[in-house]
């Protein structure tokens, strides 16, 4: 059986701390305080932190579990193993040395066309099979995008996925990547909402900034306005079931092709797609993959030669 060793703290959360730890053998699964002088392979641990309110395991922690115990594809994160200790949840979880917001900010890192298309490919993977096992991930951001040292990106943070439903909380997703329809109240939304999600990555990587950055879920669809213009009446007649629906300032935003100049004119077409307002018409994973843009040149970056910062 297992045991491991805490070298350092990763990174610390709401919900959790994440830890570096060293594998190795043992009688029983536990956390040792000796190091070990031979181990298998470096993991990260996830410890699960209890509230005031707690009564048993947070319900994040049993969702991520259920979520990662039925997905198997190499571009989601694997876990290990899971245990108890000191009445602490503790995930064992595939280590991987950076996220894709570290290497979107990293000065050290130039980012092309060819790379961001390997990325996209694999962040649309891991989501289609999340979408094919009927999961919403509901929390697609640079920074729960997870990337080995050779590039590949492992989608991780599984707290807020549920299966699909017809009473949701529209509270989900981490605001500058929350689809519109979230924003103004639906509590009804379908996977187009992680679309949106990962149109708002895409549009990352190319600004190296969040496309859409607000303090406030007012001031969100404000943002997304000035960006995309106002909602057409005509083809999004939805929008005024939503609860959050009031009578818009007609903006008719700026284009797209003018914001992102440096990207393909089959880049641009998918981003367009992937921000879509209408949740209906909103591309899908499955057609986002099947896109010219994944063919046309520039051929996609292959693992190996994709740029990670110098520094962990």
């Amino acid at each position: 059986m297992p045991s491991y060793y805490k070298c350092k703290k990763l990174g610390e959360g709401t919900y959790a701390v994440i830890f570096l730890a060293k594998e190795t053998v043992g009688s029983k699964i536990k956390l040792i305080k000796e190091e070990p002088k031979d181990f298998i392979k470096y993991v990260a641990i996830k410890r699960i932190k209890k509230t005031e309110y707690s009564t048993g395991q947070e319900i994040s922690a049993i969702r991520e579990i259920k979520a990662l115990k039925k997905l198997r594809n190499p571009f989601i994160l694997e876990m290990n193993d899971c245990f108890i200790h000191k009445d602490l949840l503790h995930l064992v979880l595939e280590y991987c040395e950076f996220d894709l917001e570290q290497i979107i900010k990293s000065s050290s890192v130039v980012l092309l066309p060819s790379d961001i298309k390997t990325w996209m490919f694999m962040l649309l993977s891991g989501l289609l099979e999340c979408h094919n096992n009927f999961l919403i991930h509901r929390d697609i951001k640079p920074n729960n995008c997870l990337i080995k040292k050779d590039g590949t990106l492992k989608l991780a943070d599984f707290g807020l996925t549920r299966i699909l439903d017809s009473n949701m909380t529209g509270q989900a997703i981490t605001r500058w990547y929350r689809p519109p329809e979230m924003l103004l109240g639906a509590t009804s939304y379908s996977f187009a909402a992680d679309l949106w999600s990962v149109g708002a990555v895409f549009a990352e990587m190319f600004l190296r900034v969040p496309f859409f950055g607000a303090e406030n879920d007012f001031q969100q669809i404000e943002i997304i306005f000035k960006a995309l213009g106002t909602p057409n009446l005509n083809d999004w007649p939805e929008i005024k079931e939503l609860t959050g629906y009031f009578e818009f300032e007609q903006i008719a935003g700026n284009s797209i092709d003018f914001l992102f100049s440096g990207a393909s004119s089959d880049a641009l077409e998918l981003l367009k797609r992937l921000l879509c307002y209408n949740p209906l018409k909103r591309i899908t994973c499955k057609e986002a993959l099947q896109h010219e843009y994944f063919t046309n040149l520039p051929k996609a970056t292959p693992l190996g030669k994709l740029p990670v910062p110098t520094e962990e």
